[in-house]
Order: C-alpha cells, then sequence, then structure tokens
C-alpha cells in the first residue's frame, strides 16, 4: 500500500501533467506511424512505457495518463495495430487495479497488442524486460513519488534509440532537500552524475531560493543533455497557493521536431502569458492573484536578441526560428510577431516586403536582412 495519498482527487496541476504527457503522446504517435509506413520493411511497433504508472484511475473517477493514451490507440485504427503499451509500478495494488481498469475500457481487444502490466523496482531489470519486447519508437513517462529510480543512466538508456523520447516528473522540492543530505548522496549522484553533483552541493551554499531553483533545474538539465537528450525543455509547477514550487516535469529528447512539438504543446498549457510568450509553467493562483509584469516586456528582449545574433545575415523565416529557439522561452509564432514589428520598425528589412504578403502574414519562406551590428 502507498504511504501517501497522491491518487485520492486529481488536483489542477495533475490534470495539466496529464494533458501535457497525453497530448505529446497523441502527436509523437501520429509521427512516427507516419514515419514507419514509409519504411515498411521496418518493425512497424511502437512503444508507450510508463514506469510508475499508478492504479489508472483517482478516488474521484478521474482517468489517469495510462487510461487516457490507451484509449486514443483505440481510437486510432493505425495505431490499434502498432502500440505496445508496457505499464509498471512497484505497488502490486496498484497494478492490481490498473489491470482491472484496462480490461474494463470499451474496445481494448481491438488492440492488435494487449496492454502489459509488470510490477517491478525500477532500475536496470525493469528496462531489460522492456529491451526484451523490442518495442521500436517509444515514450517514455518517468513519474516516481520522489526520486529513488531515477537515474541519468536509466535516461540514457531510455532515449538512446531512434524515435525514443522520455519525459520526467522532476520532483524539485524533494530533489532541493535531498541534494545536499548525505543520507540520500547516492541517489543524488545517480540523479546528477557524481561530479556534477559535488558541483552543485558547493554552488548551493548560501545562494537565496529563486537561484537555488534555477541552479538545480539548469544542472538536472545540463546532465541530462550530456546523457543523450539534446534537446530538454522545463515546465514548472507550483503550488495550491501560487508561492513555492513543487515541481517540473522535463521533456528530454534527441529530435528537434519532438522539441518544437513539446514546445507547443507546454505553451498552450502554461497558465500566463505576456504579450503572447508563454510563461512554460502552472500557478494555480494566476487566476486570483494579479501578474505585476507590467515592465516585463519578452517580444522587446526577443527582438533585441534578433537584431544582435543574427546581425550582418539574410536568413529565412524559419531557419531563424530553428537555429535560435532552442533553450528560449519563445515559440514559432512569437519568432514571427517579433520579426514583424522589427519590420514594421524599420530595423529588418523583409523579402518579399509587407506590402507585398497578405496582411498580417510572416511566412516560414520570406527572407529577412539584419542590419550589421554597429561599432
Amino acid at each position: 500500500m502507498a504511504s501517501n495519498r497522491f491518487f485520492d482527487e486529481m488536483l489542477e496541476q495533475s490534470a495539466v501533467k496529464v494533458a501535457i504527457v497525453s497530448k505529446y503522446f497523441d502527436a509523437w504517435a501520429k509521427v512516427m506511424v507516419s514515419t514507419l509506413k514509409r519504411y515498411p520493411q521496418r518493425p512497424q511497433t511502437l512503444g508507450y512505457v510508463d514506469l510508475f504508472a499508478g492504479p489508472g484511475r483517482y478516488e474521484d473517477g478521474t482517468k489517469s495518463t495510462p487510461l487516457l493514451v490507451l484509449e486514443g490507440a483505440v481510437a486510432d485504427p493505425e495505431l490499434s495495430e502498432r502500440l505496445i503499451a508496457i505499464f509498471n509500478d512497484r505497488n502490486s495494488e496498484y497494478c492490481t487495479r490498473l489491470q482491472r481498469e484496462i480490461a474494463n475500457l470499451p474496445g481494448i481487444k481491438c488492440l492488435e497488442h494487449q496492454p502489459v502490466v509488470q510490477c517491478e523496482e525500477v532500475g536496470a531489470d525493469v528496462l531489460q524486460l522492456v529491451a526484451e519486447r523490442g518495442l521500436g519508437p517509444t515514450l517514455y513517462f518517468v513519474d516516481p513519488w520522489g526520486y529513488k529510480g531515477l537515474s541519468l543512466d536509466l535516461v540514457s538508456e531510455m532515449i538512446k534509440g531512434w524515435g525514443c523520447d522520455c519525459i520526467i516528473f522532476f520532483n524539485y522540492n524533494r530533489v532541493s532537500m535531498g541534494v545536499r543530505n548525505p543520507v540520500v548522496e547516492q541517489h543524488m549522484n545517480a540523479l546528477f552524475g557524481e561530479s556534477r553533483a559535488d558541483r552543485l552541493r558547493s554552488k548551493l551554499e548560501g545562494i537565496d531560493p529563486g537561484e537555488r531553483e534555477l541552479t538545480i533545474v539548469e544542472e538536472i538539465c545540463a546532465a541530462l543533455s550530456e546523457s543523450g537528450g539534446s534537446y530538454t525543455l522545463p515546465f514548472k509547477f507550483r503550488g495550491q497557493k501560487g508561492t513555492r514550487t513543487s515541481h517540473h516535469l522535463i521533456f528530454v529528447s534527441k529530435s528537434p521536431l519532438g522539441y518544437q512539438i513539446m514546445k507547443d504543446i507546454m505553451a498552450r498549457e502554461s497558465s500566463t502569458r505576456e504579450q503572447g510568450v508563454a510563461s512554460f509553467q502552472y500557478n494555480p493562483a494566476s487566476k486570483l492573484q494579479p501578474f505585476l509584469f507590467e515592465l516585463f516586456r519578452p517580444l522587446e528582449d526577443l527582438e533585441g536578441m534578433l537584431l544582435s545574433d543574427f546581425a550582418g545575415l539574410t536568413l529565412k523565416v524559419r531557419k531563424i526560428y530553428e537555429h535560435h529557439n532552442v533553450g528560449k522561452p519563445y515559440i514559432e509564432k512569437n519568432y514571427k510577431e517579433a520579426l514583424k514589428r522589427l519590420e514594421a520598425a524599420g530595423q529588418v528589412k523583409a523579402h518579399p516586403a509587407a506590402s507585398a504578403r497578405r496582411a498580417g502574414t510572416m511566412g516560414d519562406n520570406v527572407r529577412i536582412a539584419f542590419p550589421r551590428r554597429r561599432c
């Protein structure tokens, strides 16, 4: 029996987390199916693996991620032929409940590969069990209660294959308390890597809470990148009062397309936007507390970066976005808006010019000429 009561009722933060994961799975699966169809000589299966799956449904009746993923597969004939879904949880009661919930899903028998539920401690052994099934491109979801079982080696193994992405629940509060606690030093070393964990412990001495959070999240993203995840993207969740960070959802991928898709999804799920730029966080108190960001102008910041970073160059809009967006809180729509503003202000030249384009548009193939940097 689990000691926490997490699955008693779905909170707003959990609903957003489920939405992000299930929406990304839907988009990722469409891309994978389309790609597999172009290469019929390859095995045509793809996988979804949830290593800390839970019981499938909250006590209030709300469905969690496993059931939503399977419902999407049932509704899509091409996906229902290809999906191999594996759900794991070390809690035997959760596994029993999840098996029952899956069996009761309408249409579940139409899946070519029936879902597998296993009850294992997460580690190398459980990944070996997954690997033996030969899933093909796979989306992994790792949602531990704390941090036990989550390691750089685990993530590296999950994403090493073609088309494999990972979404990680990063329990910031637990990690923040544990990173300098000698009792859990082994877990922290496995999470960050031993040398990085040692450097992090030194960095955290005497810094304020805001800088502490940025430092920890930057270090985990850097560690994940070094483990093979060229593209990492964190999404912050605040507690019910909106005053403290509770956790992050971190996306890890080798694919720029996957990064772009997830960035768009996380932007839409953000609770606030300034000048159309998403916060990449969910704050349940944002509806009750006004945001005092009158002086925060993220589009002006982007405009300044573009003028500096592309000074003297002429590039298509699509290339500007692709070369510049990684690691920044801007989606494609923000780049096009910033470029339109720069053109209107006479700070860049576009070909074709605005007068020759459909009103209000900035197409992917429009060429932007940036002025040389002034000395």
